[in-house]
């Protein structure tokens, strides 16, 4: 018989609040948020989700797919959310943890702090998100803090909240703006949890969340109901399954890559966008 959900072992008055206004929010715009394999996340002590990235909302999505399971997740956020003096400080009271990419050690502590007191940490090792729909270069951060702690790695894959806020198609796009449109669905499904030895090599560990997560998230994108309908444009969809994304490659040689990233040995065109990745990399410390 699987263990029973833990309650929040305190109150919360500002998490529950925003659980109850996401439960209007996602009510309003008849959205199905579709949960799978909550049963993964251990009902106690801590743990590290490691969640892929296709729209700003996700953090919002995942949360309201696990609160089966009874715990609270703090989530690593941009530190630009906190720019906005009353958001801030609910996020603040929630306990999520804000990451500043230029200056990482200070989320990185927080959130070890956080797994130390036993509780659900979620980041997104891609630090951004990847305009072809794609799993992108990864940071470490999510396997040392598991290698660090004890706490089960595990991954989350997350699709369809970029129907909701897609990416830019181009350089020359605005910044892009929600499309809320009603009777959206949203897949949120929750790999087997796996332990990170504590000699565990970080690179090889991120390399194997890495397909993990490529496999996960392509999972869903091959899901017929994600699937676009025959000659229906289609830039929320990854190209490289019929959509009208942008390619990983055009989209890598965009995007900052990190130093410490680990570069992609999964996804299509890994030969190619392998090399592309590489050379941004080297331009971006």
């Amino acid at each position: 018989m699987s263990a029973r959900p833990t309650r929040p072992s305190r109150r919360e008055p500002v998490y529950a609040g925003a659980v109850g206004l996401g439960h209007v929010l996602l009510g309003g715009l008849d959205l199905t948020v579709r949960g799978g394999g909550a049963g993964h996340v251990p009902p106690s002590g801590p743990v590290v989700l490691a969640a892929n990235h296709v729209s700003f909302p996700d953090f919002l999505l995942i949360g309201r797919a696990l609160l089966a399971t009874g715990r609270r997740v703090r989530f690593l956020c941009r530190h630009d959310v906190w720019k906005v003096r009353a958001v801030g400080r609910a996020m603040d009271a929630m306990g999520h943890v804000p990451v500043d990419r230029e200056a990482p050690a200070a989320a990185y502590l927080q959130a070890r702090a956080h797994l130390r007191a036993g509780e659900v940490v979620c980041v997104f090792p891609e630090a951004g998100i990847s305009a072809a729909y794609v799993v992108r270069a990864l940071m470490p951060g999510a396997a040392a803090l598991a290698r660090e702690t004890g706490a089960p790695l595990v991954p989350v894959s997350v699709w369809g909240g970029q129907r909701l806020w897609p990416q830019k198609h181009s350089a020359e796009d605005p910044f892009p703006r929600p499309t809320p449109q009603r009777g959206r669905l949203v897949d949120v499904r929750v790999g087997r949890a796996e332990q990170v030895a504590p000699d565990a090599d970080l690179v090889a560990t991120t390399r194997a969340l890495g397909h993990r997560l490529h496999d996960g998230l392509e999972a869903l994108q091959r899901l017929p109901e994600h699937r676009p309908l025959p000659g229906e444009p289609a830039p929320w969809h990854p190209a490289h399954l019929g959509g009208d994304a942008l390619d990983r490659a055009t989209s890598l040689a965009r995007d900052p890559v990190l130093r410490s990233a680990v570069l992609p040995t999964w996804g299509p065109g890994v030969a190619t966008t392998a090399a592309t990745t590489a050379a941004t990399a080297a331009a971006v410390r």
